[in-house]
């Protein structure tokens, strides 16, 4: 039986730099040596571990690599966790999913070790476990590959399933559509629980044979530096990333600036994602840099779908036209098919990057697609002379902030259990550095004060630093509808 398609690619790059940091390189050759002894730690006797769920917890690098490659190539499925994330979140992505396995680096271990320990999982440093490579299962591309939770419009995350043949495809369209090569070089610096870091940025670039240089977070002043070194001939970033940089820019020093500027111009490709690049900084970027971001769609459940064109008009505000080998169609309200132009819809999308299920939410899954296998994005786009503009989301339930996807049910609950809140609605309000900013009206208990400040010191505690409001309203009333269900489009007006 074969390797898995992402494996045996990287036995064809063998001798190549995988990974290249000021001090190190990693071969493709290692990670593979270092995937097959994690992969036998993990089966620890067992021919196969016949998708069982393995966590995996470690900032982006080789470890990272070696541990997802390893619990695949031992028949698990990945589930990437937040390395910033809170017990309780941890805690819910680990129970829902079932995972009986947790992988993290060392810097990790002490975090998560008390929660494994509570729910009686196994733990393993992957940068301590070691020993010969065994004999590993002969794997085919059906097979489940991992599950990655995304907010949708429940108060929960939902786990997303994709097999490694729908990760398969969505590598080679976005290595068709972008052109990789393996003489490629890309900053990783984003999330690795987060699908663009992970096959956008990781998968792609490996599947190409080129080289990553990972960063545990973004680092302004030493990826500013290795751009002027031209380290990079792709950069990929989320618009929040792209304003701080406009800024760093203008500030500089004119000598500096020409420096760093060369270095992005020099880039054959920059790319910007995960949430809507207003026109205004795609104007401004490449005034300043000479290039001209390509914009593109996707999302957890499909991948990438939609892209501006590598060579041909990058249009400012619309994310390009449907990449290789995915179906795209707006459907109105009524349920027609639109066929005509500057019509907005809702975007559908099939083709074999789609997802095949939400982790035991099976009526879920149902309700997201059409009989004919076409899902459900929940967002609105028109068609302009043949390219997709994003209008918003179905669902005034998600918030785009940051290059994250985030429930505000899920914020709401959590402020619920404020001692001075009585009631509260969460909503997103248009923000040019992170695209949405997370705002929360309250109505608190007694009319007690309550400052933005103190509320997001007691909120860091209980979620993530990117679900933390960024604007507060104290109001006397929410405005309700004769249900008594918050009107979410008149909780703006109270900002």
């Amino acid at each position: 039986m074969p390797d898995l398609p992402i494996i045996a690619r990287a036995q064809a790059h063998a001798h190549s730099a995988a990974f290249r940091s000021p001090h190190s390189t990693t071969t493709y050759q290692a990670l593979l040596d270092r995937s097959a002894a994690l992969a036998t730690v993990l089966l620890a006797g067992q021919p196969d571990l016949q998708e069982a769920r393995v966590a995996l917890l470690a900032p982006a690098g080789p470890s990272y690599v070696a541990a997802q490659w390893g619990l695949w190539r031992a028949g698990a499925v990945k589930v990437p966790i937040c390395l910033t994330a809170t017990e309780p979140e941890w805690e819910y992505a680990l129970t829902d999913s079932g995972a009986s396995v947790v992988m993290a680096d060392a810097a990790s271990i002490p975090k998560i070790s008390p929660l494994c320990a509570r729910l009686g999982l196994r733990l393993i440093d992957i940068d301590a476990a070691a020993g010969p490579a065994g004999a590993l299962p002969a794997l085919t591309s059906s097979r489940r590959a991992m599950i990655l939770y995304t907010s949708g419009t429940t108060s929960k995350p939902k786990g997303v399933v994709t097999t490694h043949a729908h990760i398969t495809a969505q590598l080679t369209s976005l290595i068709e559509a972008w052109q990789w090569t393996a003489a490629d070089r890309i900053p990783l610096f984003l999330p690795m629980h987060h699908i663009h870091g992970i096959i956008n940025v990781t998968c792609c670039a490996l599947w190409a044979g080129a080289t990553i240089e990972a960063f545990t977070k973004f680092d302004q002043p030493a990826i500013l530096e290795r751009v002027k070194a031209d380290a990079y001939t792709l950069f990929m970033a989320v618009p929040t990333i792209y304003v701080k940089l406009i800024q760093a820019l203008e500030v500089a020093e004119p000598s500096e600036r020409s420096l760093i500027v060369g270095g992005f111009a020099r880039m054959r490709l920059m790319v910007s994602g995960s949430a809507a690049l207003p026109a205004s900084v795609h104007e401004k970027w490449t005034a300043l840099t000479g290039q001209k971001l390509l914009e593109r769609y996707g999302m957890t459940e499909i991948g990438m779908a939609i892209s501006n064109p590598l060579h041909g008009e990058r249009r400012p505000g619309a994310v390009g036209q449907a990449l290789p080998g995915v179906e795209i169609r707006l459907r109105s309200e009524s349920g027609d098919v639109i066929t005509d132009e500057d019509t907005p819809g809702e975007i559908q999308v099939r083709g074999p990057n789609v997802f095949s299920e939400y982790w035991g939410k099976p009526a879920a899954t149902a309700e997201s697609f059409e009989s004919d296998g076409w899902y459900r994005t929940g967002d609105m786009a028109v068609r302009e002379t043949g390219y997709y503009r994003i209008m918003g989301r179905l669902s005034v339930d998600i918030i785009k902030s940051g290059g994250y996807k985030l429930s505000a049910l899920e914020i709401e609950a959590a402020l619920l259990e404020h001692p001075h809140i009585a009631e509260c609605a969460v909503i997103g309000l248009p923000d040019d550095t992170w695209g949405e900013a997370v705002s929360a009206a309250v109505v608190t208990k007694g009319g007690l004060p309550l400052a933005l400040p103190e509320l997001r010191d007691w909120c860091k505690s209980r979620l993530s630093v990117y679900k933390v409001p960024q604007r507060l309203s104290v109001v006397k009333d929410l405005p309700r509808n004769a249900m008594g269900k918050v009107m979410k489009p008149a909780v703006r007006g109270l900002f």
